[in-house]
């Protein structure tokens, strides 16, 4: 299923930590060459690191995607060394504090849009560029969230944010059907990352209040094994949804 993945070229932001990583490692295993993009610099050579262990071919990009310019000159280097973009997992992100939305500010607001919402168009932007300009097309899956998909009370400008990744991911999905390119997003239920451990250090009742069905958290590399599919050739008729990988928490 996955032997035509081999040497293709992966992209995937926020690979420092967390489900970026862990995508960057799942890639990997499948033989892809992986570009470990993110602004943190230590965080993205360790995972370059790991790659590296298994025998398969990694290199960093320091990137902030809420940054256009960074995102074009990040593209133009993957395109300079590797010729060009097969997949792209656009998964950078940031939580942004959690209060009413009539207390919420204009600052808190404009950087969870920033990096959660234009830095997912940014790189949808310049790596579509990229995959309309290769006959083969290309694969992008963004990572959403299920609180793209319901409400997140005390977090208005992070659910806006991300009902806006599935609102741009369906509006590409339809654009570029026709042009080999699919796009998909991811919406990650629960999951035991770096930012779960800082919000659940800050609240340490949170995870019970928020358990699913399941009775677990998801782990980062149960949300990169639907990356790497979603982007095989066994996901070629999907295209323009947006999956939950919850613990049956979007079925109670």
């Amino acid at each position: 299923m996955f032997e035509q993945m081999k040497d293709k070229v992966a992209l995937v932001t926020g690979a420092a930590s967390g489900i970026g990583r862990a995508s960057a490692l799942a890639f990997a295993k499948v033989g892809s060459r992986v570009i470990v993009a993110d602004r943190d610099r230590q965080g993205g050579l360790e995972t370059v690191n790991l790659i590296e262990k298994t025998g398969a071919e990694a290199v960093f990009e320091q990137v902030n995607i809420s940054s256009i310019d960074q995102v074009e000159a990040l593209i133009a280097s993957i395109v300079a060394r590797f010729g060009r973009l097969d997949y792209a997992h656009n998964n950078a992100g940031a939580e942004a504090p959690q209060m009413p939305l009539h207390q919420s500010t204009e600052e808190d607001w404009d950087r969870c849009i920033a990096i959660n919402l234009k830095g997912v168009w940014a790189c949808m932007r310049a790596e579509l560029r990229q995959m309309v300009a290769q006959p083969e097309g290309g694969v992008i899956v963004n990572t959403s969230s299920l609180g793209g998909l319901i409400a997140v009370p005390e977090n208005c400008a992070y659910a806006a944010a991300k009902h806006g990744v599935i609102g741009l991911t369906k509006t590409a999905a339809v654009e570029y059907a026709q042009r080999s390119i699919r796009v998909n997003a991811l919406c990650p239920g629960i999951t035991w990352t770096p930012m779960m451990q800082r919000l659940t250090a800050e609240a340490p009742d949170l995870l019970q209040k928020i358990m699913p069905p399941m009775g677990r958290a998801g782990t980062p590399e149960e949300m990169a094994g639907l990356v790497v599919f979603l982007c095989s050739p066994a996901a070629s008729y999907i295209n323009g949804q947006a999956i939950a990988v919850d613990g049956a928490a979007l079925a109670v």
